[in-house]
């Protein structure tokens, strides 16, 4: 699952971070409200923690931009604000739910889930993937092939992820690189030839089509016609 962190202060953000993905979350971080917004508006994320108060422009106007542009993504307001108006405001801005710092992750994470659970019952959509007969659940962490449950590690599922999420369209490595293993250059091994040939074996094989495709020059593709590949 994705996460977006907007949070300036960098002892509180390197905490989040490293938690979040000893956690198995994918995750973005911005430092100020500026980039927090653009990111907010111009990826896709499960759910966001937002910080009230941050340089260029605070977590509440971050909210209100992103609902008033219809965006449902669940948010978790973090912030040292912690009286009862202050709360008050942040939920009514928007916020779904609100922690004070100083603040336990295990609390945290507890807090995301039970955000992530309402958001699914509201929009099952969102937490349930599917690519022709192939079915990945992002909070039960399943995933199955024509009813057929699927052994799947960790990072093969965060690989999954990101391509069940872009299906149709051509992933190359810079992407994989960058949104599933959060390197920002090319380690130069054949780290994601592996995973891929893995995943492949896995959800490919024993079925009549193949689902996971190399675009030769550009990258992978997960869709069910190859024809295009």
């Amino acid at each position: 699952m994705r996460v977006l962190v907007i949070e300036d202060d960098q002892d509180v953000a390197s905490y989040l971070l490293k938690g979040l993905k000893e956690s198995d979350f994918v995750v973005d971080h911005a430092a100020d409200g500026k980039t927090g917004l653009l990111l907010a508006a111009g990826e896709s994320y499960d759910i966001m923690i937002v910080d009230r108060m941050l340089p260029g422009m605070d977590g509440l106007n971050i909210i209100k931009t992103i609902r008033a542009t219809g965006n449902k993504t669940p948010v978790l307001i973090l912030s040292a604000l912690g009286d009862v108006d202050d709360r008050v405001e942040g939920l009514r801005g928007g916020g779904d739910d609100y922690l004070t710092k100083p603040f336990s992750f295990t609390e945290l994470l507890a807090r995301m889930e039970v955000l992530l659970r309402r958001n699914r019952q509201s929009s099952e959509t969102e937490t349930v993937l599917h690519v022709a007969d192939l079915e990945m659940d992002l909070l039960a962490r399943t995933v199955k092939r024509a009813g057929q449950s699927i052994d799947i590690q960790p990072r093969e599922f965060r690989l999954l992820e990101y391509l069940m999420r872009h299906a149709g369209q051509v992933v190359t490595r810079t992407m994989l690189l960058e949104k599933v293993w959060d390197y920002h250059f090319d380690p130069q091994t054949n780290v994601i030839d592996v995973h891929i040939s893995r995943l492949r074996a896995k959800i490919d094989k024993g079925f009549e089509k193949p689902l996971l495709h190399t675009v030769r020059g550009a990258g992978y593709m997960l869709r069910e016609d190859s024809q295009s590949a």
